[in-house]
């Protein structure tokens, strides 16, 4: 199978790439490197193209039997809120033309940002909460998808908290199970905003790469949760990340730095639809994650530079 992977050098693009790649799939990976690192595609011997998914003037050469679409401004407070809408939903609605062009299907990253503090667990109807730019462009995304479901093969994934291996490179956006790990590691206390009852629905990214490739064969078109389930607290986090580095570290707790209007302080996924349509269920158990991921880490370095 033929498939393209925007933002191919990111965090779930490249690990996506990789597997598809293992899975012997002619694979092309894209990426314009805004916020991925060639770094992440160390061992990929597929094709790799350099260029913006988002340009106005935006075409490819080459044929596609999948497109899987990860390319996106991802921080929720990347500063220019136009430049991340715009360049979200054009680079969407340019892999929607290429997608017709090739009679391809059509997998791309919406994201659980776009559920606000909505109640939980969050499921796929429910009212959004719009918080950031980013989730108002996934938003439009979906809305845009949702009209082409009786035309073609489209399928949003609206991935929860994906931690693991190749994300530290998106520095500050990068997963909070990165950075607590690292400040334990360094022999630091955690720091966390007070007083440590956020909830996050962790899911380790070989489980969200697995919904990804599952999505080829969905039922039908659909936006669906990729989570586990299961809402964590940071508190508890800790506790896990104390447990996989053998240390014994206290969370030092300070006030919350942003307007609490724009915070998402719990999430949740709830994962029927997924597993009926995606027939995925993540297998990754957070401490069993974050011990694969952490030998990762201990094997390639937790540093960024």
């Amino acid at each position: 199978m033929k498939c393209l992977v925007t933002g191919g050098a990111g965090f779930i693009g490249s690990n996506l790439a990789l597997e598809l790649e293992k899975q012997s799939h002619e694979v092309t990976a894209m990426d314009n490197f805004l916020t991925g690192n060639k770094n992440n595609l160390n061992g990929f011997n597929g094709k790799f193209i350099e260029a913006d998914v988002s340009d106005n003037n935006f075409d490819i050469n080459g044929s596609f039997d999948v497109i899987f679409h990860e390319a996106a401004i991802t921080d929720p407070r990347y500063p220019n809120d136009r430049e991340t809408y715009n360049k979200n939903v054009q680079g969407f609605k340019n892999m929607i033309k290429l997608a017709q062009k090739n009679n391809a299907k059509l997998i791309y990253a919406s994201t659980a940002s776009l559920y606000g503090n909505g109640k939980v667990p969050m499921q796929e109807d429910q009212k959004k909460e719009l918080l950031s730019a980013y989730g108002s462009s996934k938003l439009e995304m979906d809305n845009i998808a949702f009209k082409l479901f009786d035309k073609m093969h489209i399928v949003g994934l609206r991935y929860f908290n994906v931690f693991g291996p190749r994300e530290k490179y998106k520095g500050k956006a990068a997963s909070m199970v990165y950075h607590l790990g690292k400040q334990m590691k360094q022999g630091k206390n955690p720091r966390i905003f007070k007083y440590g009852e956020q909830k996050r629905d962790h899911i380790y990214v070989k489980d969200a790469v697995d919904a990804t490739i599952n999505a080829l064969d969905a039922k039908k078109s659909c936006i669906v949760n990729v989570g586990t389930g299961i809402g964590t607290t940071f508190n508890d986090l800790i506790k896990v990340l104390n447990k996989s580095l053998g240390t014994d570290f206290e969370p030092e707790y300070f006030d919350m730095p942003y307007d609490p209007k724009t915070y998402q302080s719990n999430t949740q996924a709830d994962t029927k639809k997924a597993e009926k349509i995606l027939c995925f269920k993540a297998r990754w158990e957070l401490k069993k994650g974050i011990a694969d991921y952490f030998k990762f880490l201990n094997a390639n370095g937790w540093d960024n530079e």
